[in-house]
């Protein structure tokens, strides 16, 4: 080893400066740091990143490198095995110490346990650090020592050991000196992140990608959004939702700081209303905290349902139907907005979320297996644990699940949340021109209505693909053929 002390740091979901425990303590530590990203395609097998995740993660790693340059901070780039490559970089930089911020899924805690055994083996000291989550899973446990299944008592177990949350870090508080010796680093373009058909420019439109813009996107959700959160929340076509979910699955930006500026904005806020909605958000910053600890207990619940019965659940082939429901063809005008909001920016609104999802495996009766892929492919934000958390909860079959009788009407739900239909409109503009009393249900208008709008159902629109009725009897149905399981 030199005489000199050299840290690595390992990012993975922790794209950031500000708040990153592993780069703060490397930096308390050491003259010299590095750090690294590694792209392994292996870890997880078949559930491998994203298409939109990776366009996502090719702009965050080009910002953070200008990021990390200020400190004098090098970010080497390795598409390969991550032991392999650690060890490579550790070597030529003569590194005496390994750092990075635990993540709590299975197969990453796996091959972390062994590049840790295999480094302290070799006389690297190895320190993981809690940096993504505010509570780590086995912080919040019951009386009996186990861990939670039902979120409103994981919620209050939370909020009474807020403590353990901790003040923000910020950032490091002193220059390190650049190395410069023999650590090679693959190029950001070899990676292949980027589609060579460039369908994910007209996703960028509608986002900043980075650290810096993370940080702007909290300011002006706080500024103007946070105080109508908990409306915004459930209505699509006003722009009162934080759209911070991309940035927090990247580590662009600490949940701590969010939960931070968010309970600062509660305590400062005059109006009842304001208060109301500052918590329904932190609420939602818990479910992420819910859905870190269920993956942690229960690895396989990224493929096999939580509620055993759930195995023997009559799902239906369809592939037609399931294609209708990926394009936005369903005829069903909120369940074709989100698909199609999902596909255009890589995101989609919290309550069509749900709405959609129940769509799928309820009136249309198809795996949520197939959901979560989808949503997997397609979400900025796609992330391990949320997705597939939220998924079992629509489908009924997850930790704290709603009934699986609990079907959303797609009508009701859009007239409801979207009353004039300016969600639907913008993302279905094809039926822009029906009246409201039609926008959420185009089969009920008169032909004359119909011709006005310029519109012909099963031309220019399609025709539902399923009835109501038939879709919600036929759900109900099946969830009778296991309910006595």
């Amino acid at each position: 080893m030199a005489d000199f002390k050299h840290s690595l740091v390992w990012l993975r979901n922790d794209l950031r400066v500000d708040d990153n425990p592993a780069l703060h303590a490397a930096c308390e530590r050491s003259e010299y740091v590095t750090c690294c990203y590694i792209l392994d395609d292996n870890v997880h097998g078949d559930l491998k990143m994203g298409a939109a995740s990776r366009v996502w993660l090719y702009y965050s790693l080009k910002s953070l490198a200008k990021s990390l340059a200020q400190y004098n901070i090098r970010l080497v780039l390795a598409k390969s095995d991550s032991l392999a490559a650690l060890g490579d970089w550790v070597k030529a930089g003569s590194c005496d110490a390994l750092f990075w911020n635990r993540l709590y899924d299975q197969p990453s805690i796996e091959r972390d346990k062994q590049i840790k055994a295999h480094f302290k083996d070799d006389g690297v000291d190895v320190t993981s650090c809690k940096g993504i989550c505010l509570f780590e899973p086995w912080e919040i446990e019951n009386k009996s020592g186990d861990p939670y299944r039902v979120y409103t008592p994981f919620r209050k177990a939370c909020e009474a050991n807020v403590t353990l949350i901790g003040a923000p870090l910020g950032r490091p508080q002193k220059l390190t000196h650049s190395y410069g010796g023999e650590m090679k680093s693959d190029e950001l373009s070899d990676f292949d992140l980027l589609p060579k058909i460039q369908w994910h420019q007209k996703m960028l439109e509608t986002w900043e990608v980075g650290e810096e813009a993370a940080h702007k996107r909290l300011a002006d959700f706080c500024e103007d959004g946070l105080s109508d959160y908990k409306q915004g929340r459930d209505c699509p076509g006003i722009e009162k939702v934080s759209r911070l979910a991309p940035y927090l699955h990247f580590g662009e930006i600490s949940p701590r700081v969010v939960w931070h500026r968010a309970q600062e904005f509660y305590n400062r806020a005059s109006k009842e209303s304001s208060r109301a909605s500052a918590s329904t958000f932190l609420s939602e910053l818990l479910w992420r905290e819910f859905s870190i600890s269920l993956l942690y207990y229960n690895p396989q619940m990224t493929e096999k349902p939580l509620m055993e019965k759930f195995e023997n659940f009559p799902w239906r082939k369809d592939s037609k139907g399931l294609k209708a429901w990926q394009t936005g063809q369903t005829g069903y005008p909120i369940v074709d907005a989100g698909m199609r909001q999902l596909w255009q920016e890589g995101y989609m609104h919290n309550r069509v979320r749900m709405i959609v999802a129940s769509f799928l495996v309820k009136h249309q009766l198809i795996p949520w297996q197939d959901g979560m892929q989808w949503f997997w492919d397609c979400l900025f934000d796609a992330d391990y644990a949320n997705n597939t958390a939220s998924w079992q909860w629509v489908a009924g079959c997850g930790a704290d699940a709603a009934p699986y009788f609990r079907i959303f009407n797609p009508v009701t739900q859009g007239e409801r949340f979207d009353k004039a239909g300016t969600y639907v409109k913008k993302y279905v503009p094809e039926i822009a021109d029906l009246p409201e009393k039609y926008i959420h249900q185009p089969w009920e208008a008169p032909r004359e209505v119909l011709s006005k709008a310029g519109l012909t159902l099963g031309e220019d629109y399609p025709q539902p693909v399923v009835g109501l009725k038939e879709g919600r009897d036929r759900a109900l149905d099946a969830y009778n053929e296991i309910k006595g399981d």
